[in-house]
């Protein structure tokens, strides 16, 4: 798969942008953060990360982007052995304590749905959290076949995104 094959490709599922809000029914929903750390410098430090597509990256996923930072419209492939997964930005989250960007999911990808990338700063007890947010379903019949597969092989990955930063 190419990026610029990409390009101009609708996503594959109606609710663009539902990370950033209340998850849309009838997916697989996932939540997941971890302290990464502690003051504004690591918070920064982790958010450059993020941004460019350090948290994929550091789960040994392989990144293919049109960008070298996330930014909306990006597009992306992400690789993890012989499966390809195309996907482009919806979002960009800049807050002064939150940085981070979503992406769903193009055809080609064996799953539909979107995913959210993040890390958050806590003033109050100066710590610094790495969050997944996505919600998903099966896009392909070897998807829906290696279901119980697919949805481990999501956790372990997941797991792997917080660990990353």
């Amino acid at each position: 798969m190419i990026l610029r094959d990409l390009a101009g490709l609708p996503f594959t599922y109606a609710e663009v942008g539902a990370t950033a809000g209340p998850p849309p029914p009838g997916y697989h929903h996932l939540h997941a953060s971890a302290v990464i750390g502690h003051g504004r410098a690591r918070f920064e430090e982790a958010a450059a990360e993020v941004m460019r597509w350090g948290m994929l990256r550091g789960a040994g996923l392989r990144v293919t982007a049109t960008t070298e930072v996330a930014a909306v419209g990006s597009e992306v492939v992400v690789g993890l052995g012989p499966v390809r997964a195309p996907c482009r930005v919806v979002y960009v989250v800049d807050e002064p304590d939150r940085r981070g960007f979503a992406y769903g999911t193009l055809p080609g990808h064996a799953e539909i749905g979107e995913e959210l990338f993040a890390v958050r700063f806590d003033p109050g007890d100066d710590t610094v959290h790495a969050e997944i947010s996505a919600f998903s379903r099966h896009g392909t019949w070897w998807s829906k076949l290696a279901g119980p597969f697919t949805s481990l092989m999501q956790r372990v990955v997941s797991r792997r995104y917080l660990r990353a930063l």
